[in-house]
Parts: C-alpha cells; structure tokens; sequence
C-alpha cells in the first residue's frame, strides 16, 4: 500500500499581492464618503485597510459604530463607486511583477493554488478574467460567503477544496491579516514587500518567510 501524496496548496490574496489596485480602492472610498458629505480617511489610513472586508473597513471611520443605516449606505456607495471605475476604458489593477510567470511554473509542477481575498467575488473574477488567470485555482474565497480575515475559515475552505492540510499550505499576502489568518488556520504564513503593509508588521503578526520578489516563493514552495 503506498501513502497518498502530499497536496501541496499555495494560497494568495488578491489586492496587494497579486495586483496593485491601491489607486481604485482609495478613489472609490473618497467616492463613497464625498456621496454622503463626509470627509474621505486620509490615503495611509485607506490602504492600511486594504484587504479587510469592506464594512469592517469602513466601520473604523464612523463616528458612530452603532450607525448600521450610514455604514451599509457608505458600503453600497463604495462598491458602485468602484464597479464604475471598472468600466472606464482606462481602468487598470495590473499584476505585480513576476505573479504571471510564477503561477505558471507552480501549476505546471502540480502546485495546487487558491485565493483568499477580501474582494468581492465579481470583483475577484473581474480581475481573473482581465488577466487571463482561468484554470489555475482550485478555490476561490471571498467574503460573500465567509467571515473576513483573519478568520481562518476562507483558509480552511481552500484547504478542503485542494484536499490539503496546513503543513502543506502556503498563504501569501501582503498584510498582517493575511499573515494572521494563516496563523489561525495553521499554515505558513509568507509576506510579500511590495504590498501595502511594511515588513515590520508582517513580521510582528507572524510571517514566517518575507520574499522581495515572486520567485523566491518557489524555492519556499518547492525546495530543492
């Protein structure tokens, strides 16, 4: 009897990791405040947000938390704010550096790859079908179904699609929710610099590799 093989499952975030889409994200929440005549949080502050679910992003601006009539309507304005700019001939959330070339070689070694983002799905299959990224991941989470990072039960739902564990699971992201997630779900946590948040809080929320460029990721993934 032989043992079964050992799935190997590389999970990315989206925003941030895989594509660069600070400038939507931060225009569509000016849009959405300036719709109810509040003042936009300031560029910084709007970034470090990137990657939360969009109303626990937006919860952190109201003056009053308890407020659930302002928070879904700055939610709603935000979301058609940013599908609008989605449609503008010069839109563009384009890929870092050396994701292309890397997803390829992971998937023609047998890599199993998901994504765990806090995008919406219309937003996320936007970006896979823009970028022509069909058929390489097995599992795609997003908050329509699941609670927001760093829960781990996107992971988990990643991990039981691949029919991986986290011994073998890789999560890659660019922020310390990223790198808590997998923290909670039991996996190894690898941040990336060029994202939104800087190496001093990945590293503080428990990245265990900091990588400067795609291809370092396969030699973490893939060891020789």
């Amino acid at each position: 009897m032989t043992d079964k093989p050992t799935v190997t499952l590389v999970v990315f975030d989206c925003d941030g990791t895989l594509v660069d889409s600070q400038h939507n994200v931060v225009a569509s929440m000016n849009d959405a405040f300036e719709a109810q005549g509040m003042p936009a949080p300031d560029e910084h502050s709007i970034r470090n947000c990137i990657g939360l679910n969009i109303d626990e992003a937006i919860l952190q601006y109201l003056p009053d938390p308890a407020d659930t009539k302002l928070l879904h309507a700055l939610v709603d304005a935000y979301k058609a704010a940013y599908f609008r700019r989605r449609q503008l001939p010069d839109h563009d959330e384009p890929l870092y550096r050396g994701t292309l070339e890397t997803i390829r070689i992971l998937h023609r070694r047998g890599v199993k790859m998901a994504v765990a983002t806090g995008k919406s799905m219309r937003g996320l299959n936007a970006v896979i079908d823009h970028h022509g990224l069909e058929g390489f991941f097995i599992s795609l989470q997003t908050p329509d179904h699941n609670p927001g990072k760093p829960h781990p039960q996107m992971l988990e739902k990643a991990m039981l699609d691949a029919g991986a564990d986290p011994a073998r699971t890789f999560m890659v992201g660019d922020t310390s929710y990223d790198m808590m997630l997998a923290r909670n779900a039991g996996c190894t946590a690898v941040g990336v610099s060029w994202g939104y948040h800087d190496d001093r809080e990945l590293q503080e929320s428990g990245a265990d590799y900091l990588i400067d460029d795609f291809e370092e990721l396969i030699n973490i993934v893939l060891p020789q």
